[in-house]
């Protein structure tokens, strides 16, 4: 028996790190059911704890060095 899991919907300027309130770049999606929300900088810091508690990690710290596309006129 295999179990479907759907993927993670990406995140927004409206997702916020859980300890210090900056935007989120890392979804932790526990076990239990409940998600945990990092900042870039948290998520390093607690990265090996959450490595043993995660059943799914959505990582998107990229962003933070991607370049825009410029809009065109």
């Amino acid at each position: 028996m295999t179990t479907a899991v759907a993927p993670s919907a990406p995140l927004t300027a409206e997702d916020r790190c859980d300890r210090c309130g900056a935007q989120a770049y890392l979804r932790v999606e526990l076990a239990s059911g409940g998600e945990l929300l990092f900042c870039a900088h948290h998520a390093r810091e607690h990265g090996d704890a959450l490595k043993d508690v995660a059943v799914n990690v959505h990582d998107e710290t990229h962003k933070l060095t991607s370049k825009p596309t410029p809009a065109v006129d």
